[in-house]
């Protein structure tokens, strides 16, 4: 060996005589079953191999080949296995220019079917396998270090190399489900163990992957999963798919979630489990590539995941509508919960992704979801609801504001209006009415992780009094210009949709709690001394509204409000530390302690708390007094002129979408103080008798005409826009317009019984306009003799 090694360097040219006499000694003595000389035979092609180095070694390189590709032909493993270790050895040369001619297709097929051996004996399998497995990374690193490396990257090679590595890969006993990367195989294991082995060169043959071949490299793995029915329980696939992230270089992350979708779209119309596990597998993938770079595939992932969420609803809602008896109900249940398995993995998702974007993208996808969220009555959204019925709307719903929860989860924003933009929150607020206290519970808590910017919530959880709220060490700023523009343009909006909130009938004790938190979060992060004065009238308005209850609330309902008032002024008395103000809070919170300890929050969401059976004979120490709030405020600075004005709800055409009865009924109830609105000389002197049939015309609401939809909503413009002072002037002007025509209408009727009363107010309307010299009522009493 010596010798012939010598000749050979010494004379280059002769290697290619040398090869093909070595090969045709080899396959003589291959076919004759004599292993020593086919042994002797490799030894000396290997030592050839290794020492030549020259551009001369490239015919000799084939003959070499050849006798590889006889020697896996061969039914024998031990030849199998000596032909795979001289293969290794010459991928793991370096040659010095590339070759164009040859090819491996050959040594990919043999070696993958290496790969699924199924031997008799196991430790023969086992070494075979192993052979097919180094063979695959030989041909990988060859071929990838080569310049005609492409080649090995063609689907026809991956859909081979691959679903071998994972059958391999498939006997490992334990897969490793944490979150970090799956541990690397140590230098024993890789040459003993099939499946670590098969792992190795797995991520080998990902790290070399490029741009345009990733996906070659990604479809078989779906085929094999598919294959083998691995989507559910899907640990081994969710184990493959964190070996990919990985491995693969970081800009290219956003191929992978895209082949996830893609195959997501190919199976919806599989078993909730398998589209469960497919959806878990993209949890674990975008957990990954939410550290580097997603790509611009954000808004493609978010339109795909709320497509299969509302696949997901409709599948559940055909369930439940065709569900009978007996055994067909058992199934649908079935059903039922496993579509929920893949609505919480779809929700879980977004929730994940969302956080993990920079803030822009988050607005974004905020806003993106919100316009998915149908609302009764209205076409604002982008989601096609129109197989779901009333029940899987609210499942979408639901879903849709749990997806945005988690998605505003841990997001700060610097000014308010970033986090709660117009847009977003006039559409955010229209389920806050919805007559579904669940509804409720999401929005709030949306606008809490909007809202709260210096993370106190946590210190506000629960709806209790606090001794002293200095011992909560909350953390607020000063409140900078663009949040007090925000309150000025919102807050009247927002202290509508918190009345409204408590007066709901489905409230339970989590709605309480939120909205105590609300109004707390406003005053830390939006109260300046004009807001305050906001808020404790809308407390005051509560407590006005739980003791009258014109909306014939259960009496848990008004001591819960009464409860929700006491929290939220003890918090507030504190926030502003006005001694007058915290003695008067503090005493009435005493005496209630004594007298009437439902009205308090410790006591009356405790299981089994005795509840009044009227709110009427209660002394007024029980209760907070405008008067003494006033006097205490205005002691310390404060304008408490408004005090004096009981808070009122404006109505708006969101009521109308919300399904509640009391609030559609007054939605007609306007009261006009535009200018323009007092009739002139020509439109009065146009005015039709008003008759029975006139008037039966008049309050048919069942048709709503443009213009009145135009005039509604000029005057909820401007109670929203107005100053204050302006609106009370209007309102006041109006007042006294409507006393002096009455009194018109009584005169007429008096000194003309025979007139109708339509051409009564006709002719007072008249007399009005033109000033007419007719005399009013004298005096109060003649006035009311009169009426």
């Amino acid at each position: 060996m010596e010798k012939l090694t010598f000749y050979a360097v010494s004379a280059p040219e002769k290697l290619d005589r040398i090869g093909s006499y070595l090969a045709e000694r080899l396959s003589r003595d291959v076919v004759r079953h004599r292993s020593g000389y086919v042994l002797i035979a490799m030894e000396a092609l290997d030592q050839l191999l290794m020492a030549c180095h020259s551009q001369s070694i490239k015919p000799f390189v084939e003959s070499f080949l050849h006798m590889v590709a006889k020697l896996l032909e061969s039914g024998e493993p031990k030849l199998q296995v000596l032909g795979t270790n001289s293969f290794v050895k010459f991928a793991n040369i370096e040659e010095d220019t590339p070759s164009y001619h040859r090819r491996y297709d050959f040594f990919v097929s043999r070696f993958s079917a290496m790969c699924h051996s199924c031997h008799t004996d196991p430790e023969t399998r086992t070494e075979i396998r192993i052979a097919g497995i180094r063979g695959i990374q030989g041909v990988v690193r060859k071929t990838v270090n080569d310049e005609l490396r492409a080649t090995i990257w063609e689907p026809q090679h991956m859909d081979k190399i691959v679903p071998s590595l994972l059958f391999n890969m498939q006997k490992t006993e334990e897969v490793d489900s944490r979150i970090g990367p799956p541990p690397s195989p140590s230098a024993t294991d890789k040459e003993e163990n099939p499946a670590v082995l098969a792992e190795n060169c797995f991520r080998e043959l990902l790290g070399r992957a490029t741009f345009g071949n990733m996906n070659n490299a990604v479809r078989p793995v779906f085929a094999h999963l598919d294959h083998h029915k691995l989507w559910d329980p899907n640990e081994f696939a969710v184990h493959c798919f964190k070996i990919i992230m990985y491995s693969i270089q970081a800009q290219y992350s956003h191929h992978v979630i895209q082949e996830i979708l893609g195959h997501l779209d190919a199976r919806k119309k599989d078993s909730p489990r398998v589209r469960a596990g497919i959806i878990q597998v993209l949890l674990e993938a975008v957990a990954i590539a939410a550290k580097g770079s997603i790509g611009p595939t954000v808004l493609e992932v978010f339109n795909t995941l709320l497509k299969h969420l509302r696949l997901s609803v409709e599948f559940e809602a055909n369930d439940l509508q065709g569900g009978s008896s007996g055994s067909a109900n058992f199934n649908t249940s079935s059903k039922d919960n496993d579509e929920k398995i893949v609505q919480n993995a779809i929700i879980q998702t977004i929730g994940f992704f969302g956080s993990n974007l920079p803030d822009y993208q988050r607005s974004e996808i905020m806003m993106f979801i919100m316009g998915k969220v149908p609302v009764f009555g209205t076409s604002t959204h982008t989601l096609d609801i129109s197989q779901l019925g009333d029940l899987g709307t609210r499942r979408i719903q639901i879903m849709l504001l749990r997806s945005l929860l988690m998605v505003t989860s841990g997001y700060k924003a610097k000014t308010i209006v970033t986090a709660l933009p117009g847009s977003f929150l006039d559409p955010l607020l229209s389920p806050s009415l919805m007559e579904d206290y669940e509804l409720r519970q999401l929005v709030l808590e949306v606008m809490h992780n909007l809202m709260d910017r210096h993370d106190n919530r946590a210190k506000l959880r629960g709806i209790r009094i606090i001794p002293d709220v200095a011992d909560l060490k909350i953390k607020r700023e000063k409140i900078c210009r663009q949040d007090t523009s925000f309150m000025k343009k919102n807050g009247q909006q927002l202290y509508r949709h918190i009345y409204l909130g408590c007066k709901e009938e489905d409230n339970v004790q989590k709605n309480y709690e939120l909205l105590y938190t609300s109004l707390a979060l406003i005053t830390i992060e939006l109260a300046n001394e004009e807001v305050v004065i906001d808020l404790i009238r809308l407390a005051i308005a509560l407590q006005d509204s739980a003791i009258i209850n014109e909306d014939n609330l259960p009496m848990f309902h008004r001591c819960g409000i009464m409860a929700l008032v006491a929290a939220y002024l003890n918090f507030v008395s504190q926030m502003i530390a006005v001694p007058a103000f915290c003695q008067h809070v503090s005493k009435v919170i005493e005496i209630r302690t004594m007298e009437a300890p439902y009205f308090l929050p410790e006591h009356i969401f405790r299981d089994k708390c005795m509840l009044p059976k009227s709110l009427e004979k209660h002394d007024k120490n029980v209760y907070f007094l405008t008067n003494k709030i006033a006097e205490s405020l205005g002691g310390s600075g404060y304008n408490v002129e408004r005090l004096s004005v009981p808070y009122v709800p404006q109505v708006t055409d969101e009521d109308r979408l919300s399904r509640r009865k009391s609030i559609v009924d007054t939605v007609s109830i306007q009261v006009d103080i535009l200018p323009n609105s007092i009739p002139s000389d020509d439109v009065v002197s146009n005015t039709e008798e008003i008759t029975f049939e006139a008037l039966k015309k008049a309050i048919d609401t069942s048709g709503m005409e443009e213009q009145e939809k135009e005039k509604r909503r000029l005057v909820i413009e401007k109670f929203q826009k107005a100053p204050f002072e302006e609106i009370a002037a209007q309102c006041e002007s109006k007042a006294n317009l409507l006393h002096d025509r009455l009194a018109q209408i009584l005169e007429l009727t008096i000194r003309q019984p025979s007139v109708s009363v339509g051409s009564a107010f006709t002719d007072s309307t008249n007399c009005g306009s033109k000033q007419n010299s007719r005399k009013s009522p004298k005096s109060k009493l003649e006035f009311a003799a009169c009426w």
